[in-house]
């Protein structure tokens, strides 16, 4: 199943609202989730740096982090194919704080522990925590929810010369059609050509 997109597949709507976050608010994201209880904030972490759905993270559990290869095995709810687990890096530090505040080496070796989901709160409580955030980094509109972190994970990692085919495995897309809607954005590239240009005018 491909993933749709409102807007024909696009990052922006209708009127050429953006629907991901840019570097700038995505610094001011990590800089508010600053200010939340541990737990919350590292929701948020997980979120902007995996690029996975809010009800993937909400499903990760102890076994799923293997701290020592630095992944976390997210499944993908969007397939019609259950089962489907994709691996996605995460920084060293995010893994060794989830390590210290969940206990997870403890809990990994515990059988009835390690399924555990690690955030028990709903996909509506958590969507209204990360939307306090945004709030609180002063970042508004179509991008101020969770889908805006997924994408704006999609553009940072098209804009950081991360191969297509790793981005898509990494978001979980059936197709690299759907992964290079995050190639159409303009980046720090593109913008110098431009500059270069208005320099010759």
């Amino acid at each position: 199943m491909h993933e749709q997109f409102h807007g024909g597949g696009s990052l922006f709507g209708p009127s050429g609202n953006r629907k991901y976050l840019n570097a700038a608010e995505r610094r001011r994201f990590f800089t508010a989730a600053e200010e939340l209880p541990p737990a919350d904030r590292l929701l948020c972490l997980v979120l902007a740096f995996s690029g996975a759905r809010i009800s993937e993270v909400l499903a990760l559990t102890p076994a799923a982090i293997d701290i020592e290869s630095g992944v976390a095995g997210i499944h993908t709810l969007k397939r019609r194919k259950r089962g489907v687990v994709r691996q996605v890096p995460l920084p060293r530090g995010l893994l060794g704080e989830l390590d210290r505040f969940f206990s997870l080496a403890e809990m990994q070796r515990d059988p009835d522990l390690s399924g555990m989901r690690l955030w028990t709160c709903s996909r509506t409580t958590a969507w209204r925590r990360v939307k306090a955030v945004m709030a609180a980094a002063k970042i508004a509109g179509t991008p101020a929810m969770p889908k805006g972190l997924r994408h704006g994970f999609g553009v940072n990692a098209f804009q950081s010369n991360i191969p297509p085919h790793l981005v898509q495995r990494w978001l979980g897309h059936a197709s690299l059609r759907t992964t290079a809607i995050y190639a159409d954005v303009i980046g720090i590239e593109e913008r110098a050509f431009a500059e270069r240009m208005w320099l010759g005018s």
